[in-house]
């Protein structure tokens, strides 16, 4: 029972100034409620390149022409020549544990269909891409190994292209004009949406390697390999046995340059998981701040309201009110600001994040781990910062504070 009167007269003092009491809560409210919403900003950012970086394929290696380390003046991307069709074939032949090999070249070029047109990138890849990339078409087929022996002029769009030139309208069977050259559209691929960078997935032309090279392009190069290999675990075994495969094949010896590099694409991962989770810590943490003001600003207000309770509470003390109970009940009020002030700021942070999901362009991810840490947070703000107040208070000489004006 007494508990529950210490709660009752720390509510009432509490709603006796209302307005003092909502401007302490307000530091724990928007502590709170930054502390959540800017966790979920990071979290939101760590899931859109998460989710980008995943559409491109899984447990996948892309050998570049050229080297990572060279200095100077750089070449446009896939520009250099030292990666040959036949370095894809070889890998795909001696390299174990691979499921799939695409050499892909690319470059963009104007489509047309009838009075309308369109700038876009035009990929040539083999059939073994499909699966790398983790595709699907939504309607029609995707290029196969006979389109690629027999060169012929077909083509894969994305959504956005079949859009743009096409309307409404299904595109498969129809013609479409790339480099004044006309193919024939086998296939529409389902939507992959944008890339974490702002990148459309679906502003492609796919069309057989072989046709690009020699009849689109005219080049005897590839500007990248795509490998996808059929287990993570050996992720950086293969990458070890595909550049020194490609450096016997390039006749590169001793302590030569390599002439092209491989991009290990679950490294990729785990240095972005790293970095994103570092941001969402940094972030979280000055939030965290206006926490710790918020705590200040209790202590404040609560060595306030000792010192005008001072008669009360010599008046309490007189008629045997312990020091635990005094203590007790300066402690519950400094907890219920901490309470109700992170319960406002929960619900505060929760509709930020919305906001900033809606308006800001970007998705948010609200989880349940910063909710309740912070909370725990508020909560063991106001215990800490009410422990020197309600001490003062519980110390008080019953006599002084009986005289106290």
């Amino acid at each position: 029972m007494l508990f529950k009167e210490s709660v009752r007269i720390a509510l009432d003092a509490l709603t006796a100034n209302k307005l003092r009491t909502i401007l302490t809560m307000l530091g724990i409210i928007i502590g709170v409620g930054a502390v959540i919403a800017m966790v979920s900003v990071g979290l939101g950012v760590k899931q859109n390149i998460t989710n980008s970086i995943s559409s491109l394929g899984s447990n996948m290696l892309i050998v570049m022409p050229g080297s990572s380390n060279t200095g100077g003046l750089r070449s446009a991307a896939g520009s250099r020549t030292t990666l040959k069709y036949e370095d894809a074939v070889s890998i795909k032949s001696k390299v174990k544990n691979i499921d799939y090999v695409s050499p892909t070249v690319l470059r963009s070029f104007q489509v047309v269909n009838g009075n309308q047109n369109w700038n876009t990138t035009v990929y040539g890849v083999t059939p073994e891409y499909m699966p790398i990339r983790s595709l699907a078409v939504s309607a029609g087929s995707f290029v196969t190994q006979d389109d690629l022996t027999k060169r012929r002029r077909v083509a894969v769009i994305g959504t956005t292209v079949a859009s743009n030139l096409y309307g409404s309208k299904n595109p498969v069977g129809l013609n479409i004009r790339v480099n004044n050259q006309p193919y024939k559209v086998i296939g529409v691929l389902e939507s992959k949406g944008q890339s974490s960078m702002g990148q459309d997935q679906d502003d492609v032309v796919i069309i057989p390697l072989t046709t690009a090279m020699e009849r689109l392009i005219g080049i005897t190069y590839v500007q990248s390999v795509n490998i996808q290999v059929s287990s993570q675990d050996k992720m950086n075994r293969i990458q070890g046995d595909i550049e020194s495969l490609l450096r016997q094949r390039h006749r590169i010896n001793g302590g030569k340059e390599d002439d092209f590099y491989v991009r290990n694409m679950t490294s990729l991962m785990e240095t972005v998981n790293e970095t994103t989770g570092m941001l969402t810590l940094f972030l979280g943490s000055v939030a965290a701040i206006s926490l710790l003001v918020g705590g200040i600003g209790i202590m404040n207000i609560m060595m306030v309201s000792v010192t005008e309770r001072t008669r009360e509470i010599g008046i309490r003390k007189a008629l045997g009110a312990t020091y635990k109970a005094i203590m007790t009940q300066f402690l519950i009020e400094s907890i219920v600001i901490g309470v109700i002030g992170g319960l406002i700021g929960i619900g505060f942070g929760c509709a930020a994040s919305e906001l900033i999901s809606r308006f800001g362009g970007f998705n948010t991810v609200i989880t349940l781990s910063p909710i309740l840490l912070s909370f725990s947070f508020s909560v063991g703000i106001g215990l800490f910062f009410g422990i020197y107040p309600a001490r003062k208070a519980a110390l008080l000489d019953p006599i002084e504070a009986l005289r106290y004006e």
